[in-house]
């Protein structure tokens, strides 16, 4: 079980993520690797089943819990429709805003995978999932732009959501033009593309870019300077889902040698 320090600064506490409804919170409980801190409750909750069994895990790892208003709970939750009375704190020690990430000295080999305009909990889950899995230095994570990092990205994500190295920003574009000032290369994932994703030399410090589900990359991305290249497709494909689309670039980049190794320990 994880015993944590205290989080005294704003940069650490930019660090929680926040856990609502019953079986999210009761799942996160349950894993003993995760930095569980605390367990937000509703005044007037129903006891039995769940919550009981919530309560019983929070208190075996000696969490603090805090009772609140429903309003109150709403507000720390931020989906009071489906928050179903429960919401915890967890650390994820991988999580920072962008602008802290590069406060340190960047490696000189770094590769980023951003979702402009996705939208969909699944496929962004399901992408956070394979750009772990491949080693992937860094993934943009836009407060304005993809879905808020609830159930639905953590369960499609498979619960890796909560050691992803995500760098948060306001919107993709504004990461992006961050990172090109710090000397990385953009990369554009386009059918139109003039190059294929294997056949490039990709740059030490790279950032790929993966339009959203039916507007793709926005306008503001194609008017910075970068490269399009795409994915090659046979047999008259037009397209592919872009959860798979990102899990293929994760891998191309691994292939390439720009992937940090998984830690063995999480295998």
């Amino acid at each position: 079980m994880v015993t944590l320090m205290p989080i005294p600064d704003r940069a650490q506490r930019r660090r929680l993520l926040t856990v609502y409804g019953r079986k999210a919170v009761l799942e996160a409980l349950a894993d003993e690797s995760l930095y569980c801190r605390t367990l937000h409750l509703a005044h007037g909750n129903r006891g039995g089943g769940t919550l009981d069994e919530i309560q019983r895990r929070a208190a075996e790892r000696k969490l603090d819990i805090r009772h609140h208003s429903r309003e109150a709970l709403a507000r720390i939750s931020r989906n009071g429709r489906q928050d179903q009375g429960v919401a915890l704190d967890v650390f994820c020690p991988a999580l920072r805003d962008l602008e802290d990430a590069l406060c340190d000295e960047l490696p000189r080999r770094v590769r980023c995978i951003a979702l402009d305009g996705v939208t969909n909990p699944q496929n962004m889950g399901m992408s956070l999932r394979s750009a772990a899995a491949a080693g992937v230095d860094a993934v943009l994570y836009a407060e304005r732009g993809n879905p808020a990092l609830g159930p639905l990205v953590i369960k499609a994500s498979a619960g890796t959501v909560f050691r992803a190295p995500l760098l948060r920003c306001p919107r993709i574009s504004d990461g992006a033009r961050t990172l090109l000032a710090r000397g990385f290369q953009l990369y554009r994932l386009d059918a139109r593309g003039a190059d294929s994703l294997f056949e490039i030399d990709i740059a030490p410090r790279a950032l790929f870019v993966l339009g959203g589900e039916t507007q793709g990359i926005g306008a503001d991305l194609r008017a910075l300077p970068g490269r399009d290249i795409h994915i090659p497709m046979d047999r008259r494909v037009e397209s592919l889902n872009v959860a798979v689309s990102a899990a293929l670039v994760a891998y191309a980049c691994r292939g390439a040698g720009l992937c940090s190794e998984p830690d063995q320990r999480d295998r």
